[in-house]
């Protein structure tokens, strides 16, 4: 029981953060205007979530411009899924006992 709680990331305790992994482990990339809609968030949440998502180096943000208008696209990194899967296996494992 110890070693699946342990596990348990902590990045992902938010349901804003589980929700952006959620999207980046079935999407190669989505963007901030997707996100947004998808997780039904503010503008500030969502940048708040991403950015701590982004300094544990689980995203990678891409920022650029589509036309006149800045795109922020976002894509799990190889680290972020391992770490992602390995929360949502602990947690299947977890609620199975």
């Amino acid at each position: 029981m110890k070693n699946i709680i342990s596990n348990i990331n902590k990045a992902f305790d938010h349901r804003i953060r589980l929700g952006i992994m959620s999207v980046l482990m079935v999407n190669d990339f989505a963007d901030f205007k997707t996100l947004k809609e998808l997780l039904g968030v503010t503008d500030g949440n969502l940048a708040s979530h991403a950015k701590a998502l982004e300094k544990d180096d689980y995203i990678l943000v891409e920022k650029s411009f589509i036309g006149r208008k800045p795109n922020t696209r976002y894509s799990a990194t190889k680290k972020g899924r391992e770490a992602f899967q390995k929360h949502v296996d602990a947690i299947e494992k977890l609620l199975k006992q």
